[in-house]
């Protein structure tokens, strides 16, 4: 018995894509072609990025392979990276996010823990040699918060507070002010 399933995949998933489509909303487009450094994706780059990368495992599980050695991984990346190369305004990458992210929990949210539980062979040399499902598809969340990461520090490089912290310091000044009226 597993305490979290397809509908807790889903969910956390869904919390996570919300905010970053907060970010993506509070960010201008006029700085959407900002980039931290040479070489490195733009704020706009960066959010179709995040928008694909469940696409990944959604075509891993939906075809249920189980043995990654059968993925053609260049031709799969070359796909991706042709689909983020094209050319998208602010209002097309917010509604990007949103339809993918929505794809992705729907798919994980009717998913049952025996399909969850199925081992994955993963690639020679990796290690752990099998994963199961269930652990694939913590993947996309996970790769999203390292990317929404990378955006809020691009956010305070353009002048903008995050809206996560903002929030965490009105709580700590409503904690600090109730504090205060209790003496």
């Amino acid at each position: 018995m597993t305490y979290y399933g397809g509908k807790d995949l889903a969910n956390a998933f869904r919390t996570v894509r919300k905010n970053t489509i907060q970010i993506a909303e509070e960010i201008p487009e006029n700085k959407y072609d900002f980039r931290a450094a040479p070489d490195t994706r733009t704020i706009g780059q960066s959010l179709v990025h995040i928008a694909f990368g469940p696409g990944f495992q959604l075509h891993i599980q939906q075809n249920r392979i189980s043995d990654l050695t059968t993925v053609n991984f260049p031709e799969l990346f070359q796909k991706i990276v042709a689909e983020e190369s094209t050319p998208r305004t602010k209002a097309e990458i917010v509604a990007l996010l949103r339809s993918e992210g929505d794809r992705f929990a729907s798919f994980v949210e009717g998913l049952d823990e025996t399909f969850l539980a199925e081992q994955l062979a993963m690639p020679p040399g990796a290690q752990p040699a099998t994963k199961s499902r269930f652990e694939m598809l913590l993947s996309p969340k996970e790769h999203e918060m390292h990317h929404r990461a990378q955006l809020m520090v691009l956010e305070r490089m353009i002048g903008i507070v995050p809206h996560l912290t903002r929030q965490m310091q009105e709580r700590m000044a409503q904690a600090a002010a109730a504090g205060q009226t209790q003496r």
